[in-house]
Parts: structure tokens; sequence; C-alpha cells
């Protein structure tokens, strides 16, 4: 795992797009398309902003596909995953190709099933993700099914997932926040050939110490990002200040 820390959120940002514009431009060069997924969430702002004024990449070429999304929440709902995509990525660099999960359909195993067809018909070059403030990944939160090979799958959301929302501001209350949600599964987001993870944040700094000094466990989705061959993590001074070698 590379691990790049920053002073600033904004510095991480900057390195952070830079990196992803490297990785669409060269899938595009070898290919002639790029395929990635992309995560939402307040961490993702910056990241996005800089990404989707980049000048250079041919978003035409770019496909994408959605990371997880509520169940039971309509598009047009201010937390909406979809409603962020369109919003802050999409239409902003004008993908032309791209899959969104409708967790509002009424039958969630069968867009997971659609879905994950879609998403496994060719390789994923990169993956743009987080980490949740109680180690989750994509919505797998703990303890996070590491051995399903099924690309999408149902979750259920526990509290702490759940009152993040809510101190994002997504949401007024706990009982507002959708108890299911549909996600990638953690083998799915591991079969991306390149991973960046980009964790600014005070509030993720046990999260990103227990990810990373202690063990690889279900308990700690995130800790199986160690195991992948090409994974960036972006900090900032926030989210680094518990790690061993921040304080030392």
């Amino acid at each position: 795992m590379n691990i790049r820390r920053f002073p600033t959120s904004t510095e991480l940002a900057d390195a952070a797009a830079a990196q992803a514009t490297e990785a669409l431009t060269r899938a595009i060069a070898a290919r002639g398309r790029a395929r990635i997924v992309a995560a939402t969430g307040s961490a993702q702002f910056e990241f996005l902003s800089v990404l989707t004024r980049t000048p250079g990449i041919d978003w035409g070429r770019v496909e994408m596909f959605h990371l997880d999304e509520y169940v039971g929440l309509s598009a047009d709902h201010p937390a909406s995953f979809r409603r962020f995509l369109l919003e802050r990525l999409i239409r902003p660099a004008g993908i032309g190709t791209y899959h969104l999960l409708d967790g509002d359909t009424g039958d969630p195993e069968a867009v997971c099933e659609r879905l994950g067809r879609e998403l496994q018909a060719a390789p994923v070059d990169v993956t743009f993700m987080g980490i949740g403030e109680n180690g989750h990944i994509a919505f797998n939160d703990p303890p996070a099914d590491f051995e399903t090979e099924r690309p999408y799958i149902v979750v259920e959301l526990d509290e702490v997932c759940r009152r993040q929302q809510v101190g994002e501001g997504w949401f007024a209350s706990l009982a507002e926040v959708p108890t299911r949600a549909l996600s990638m599964s953690v083998k799915q987001l591991l079969r991306s050939d390149e991973l960046i993870c980009i964790v600014p944040q005070s509030r993720k700094a046990k999260a990103v110490q227990a990810a990373l000094e202690g063990p690889i466990t279900p308990m700690v989705p995130a800790s199986i990002l160690r195991t992948h061959p090409n994974v960036t993590l972006y900090l900032d001074a926030e989210s680094s200040s518990l790690l061993r070698e921040a304080r030392s």
C-alpha cells in the first residue's frame, strides 16, 4: 500500500486528482476507454471538484459504475448517491456512459444482479473510494463479508454508519437514514486494477489507524485494502494524526 500524507485536504485532493487523471489517460491510451467506479460522500467533494476541472481527460471515453446506494431512497432525495454523482461528477465531467444503482425499484436484489453482470463484462481500471468512520468500504459495514463473489450485494447498515450520514448533514435524524443499502462487495472492489482511496478529516482518524495498524479483519473492513497490489491511500494531517509514524 502506498500511503501519501498531506498537510491539508486541498493538497490531498490535488494530488489524488493528478493520479486519477494519469490512470484514466493511461487506460484510454491503452484500450480506447477507461472503466471507473466512483464513491460519494463529503470526503470526496474536493477531489471530484478538482478532477472534473482537470484538462486532458477524454471523458467521452470513460464508463462509470456506482459504488453504493440506499434502498428505498428516491433519486431526487438530497442524500441520494445517484443525485450526488450526477451533480458532482457525471454532468460536470461530461461522462456519457454510466451505470447507477437504483435502490428505489422494490427489487434491490434484481438491481444487484443486473448491474453486476454489466460491471463484470470487462475489468475496472480504477476505483475512487473512501473509508467510513466505522472502517467500512463502500457500504460493507463490520463485520464485512470478505468471501462473497457477487459483485453487488444488499447489506444492513449499522448504527455507526447511519450516524455518520446524519453527522455529514445528509439526513436530519437517525430515524430518516435507511437501514439497508446496495453495495459493491469487498471482493469486487479488490478486483479493480487500481484503487485511489481518499480519506481526509479528523473523524476518520480512528478508522485509518485501525485499518493500517491493526489486524486484517472483517471487523475493520478497510484493513483488507492492505492485500491489494495497487492501492494509494491519501491522508491529510487530521486523518493520519493517530498513526504511530505521525506521532513519532
